[in-house]
């Protein structure tokens, strides 16, 4: 074999990939579950799908169960079925949320610019970031005086259940007395406050969800005396928590 023969061998092995590693990548890239993803969503079975690849259905089982590697032709084949681009079988999957908040990790923060505070509250997603609803834990705690609750209003909207106690809820025009097991769900760019009713505290889960905050009319605006309004908390530590739940609570 002459020297020019020997290098152009050389640089062809370099071009193709090893078997071995090209059946890795596959494999990390899941090829087989996104085929089959596609083929559930449309309901489609695997002789329909076979059908309009011309592979057989005994093919595209093995290939979503990664027995099987596909060949480009065969995932172009695939993906002209789907609508898909042929690198969408590449593409690196977003990972799933998941974020675990342990009880004994939380912290508990008493309300602000109050004395003494009406209430304390643990944020439940602290550790999630740029998330899109924001849950808590709220302890409301029996007034020690007659003070009338100061509403506020924020953008969004906000769940809340009752665990235990007697809350009162003022939303608008609206006036109500939450037990435990009763939940409320509202527009939280009306301006509301709570209040224990009871002779002990009241729990609660509260979840605020982020929405922009739509124009109201004057007379259903808070008062100035309110807490700061979404952007104008004073930062805490924990940067998102007790700032967020001063905005909701």
């Amino acid at each position: 074999m002459s020297e020019r023969a020997e290098v152009k061998n050389e640089e062809m092995q370099k071009t193709q990939a090893d078997p071995e590693t090209a059946e890795r990548f596959i494999a990390e890239k899941r090829i087989g579950e996104r085929i089959r993803r596609l083929r559930l969503k449309k309901s489609m079975g695997l002789v329909e799908l076979g059908r309009h690849t011309g592979l057989s259905a005994s093919f595209l089982s093995q290939l979503e169960t990664g027995r099987v590697v596909p060949t480009l032709r065969n995932l172009a084949r695939i993906a002209m079925v789907f609508s898909k681009d042929l690198s969408y079988f590449f593409e690196t999957e977003p990972s799933a949320m998941f974020r675990i908040h342990r009880r004994k990790d939380r912290v508990r923060m008493p309300q602000t610019g109050v004395e003494p505070p009406t209430y304390t509250f643990e944020s439940l997603g602290y550790m999630v970031p740029d998330r899109h609803m924001d849950p808590y834990f709220a302890e409301f705690l029996p007034p020690t005086a007659t003070v009338d609750p100061k509403p506020h209003l924020h953008a969004g909207y906000e769940f809340l259940y009752v665990l235990d106690g007697e809350l009162a809820l003022h939303h608008g025009e609206h006036n109500c007395t939450l037990e435990p097991g009763d939940a409320v769900y509202f527009d939280a760019g009306t301006p509301h406050s709570y209040q224990c009713a009871g002779k002990k505290p009241a729990e609660a889960i509260i979840v605020t969800m982020h929405q922009p905050l739509q124009a109201q009319p004057q007379n259903q605006r808070a008062p100035a005396a309110g807490p700061p309004r979404p952007g104008t908390g004073v930062p805490t530590k924990m940067n998102g928590g007790e700032e967020r739940l001063e905005r909701v609570l």
